[in-house]
């Protein structure tokens, strides 16, 4: 039974694994969209601080402003959708499992946790040794 119970954490271990890697793309792919968006947005300001420094604004000046707009709208949403993407605690069948490893409530092994680890990548089994330790589970 502890060996199925130590397949079980494996293969959550990979998939928490693979669920980091794959929250990292996105949140990489965020950030890009998020620095391309301001960099577009001090243009728009500074187009339309130029064009409103002038005496007839007109026209070009509210389409600026209108584009800005929608741009600070685009700008809010990434914010808010990478903080939805941020995960800060493990998953409930992630901690289900762990709980289940513990014996009593106290700290993982290092030794057990290596050994469970082993048929992981480098970077898998750093991942999930952070996500651990940001847990508690481990120092």
């Amino acid at each position: 039974m502890n060996e199925e119970m130590m397949q079980q954490l494996m293969a959550t271990a990979e998939r928490l694994a693979t669920a980091a890697e794959s929250l990292d793309r996105v949140m990489g792919r965020l950030d890009a969209q998020h620095e391309a968006l301001n960099a577009k947005v001090d243009r728009i300001v500074a187009s339309v601080e130029e064009s409103v420094s002038e005496e007839e604004p007109g026209e070009a000046v509210q389409q600026l402003q209108e584009r800005v707009a929608e741009l600070e709208k685009s700008n809010e949403e990434l914010k808010a959708q990478t903080t939805r993407m941020a995960r800060k605690t493990l998953s409930p069948t992630v901690s289900a499992i762990l709980a289940k490893s513990e014996e009593s409530g106290e700290k993982m092994d290092k030794a057990v946790l290596d050994k469970t680890l082993q048929s992981l990548s480098v970077e898998q089994r750093i991942a999930v040794k952070a996500e651990l330790a940001r847990a508690g589970m481990i120092e």
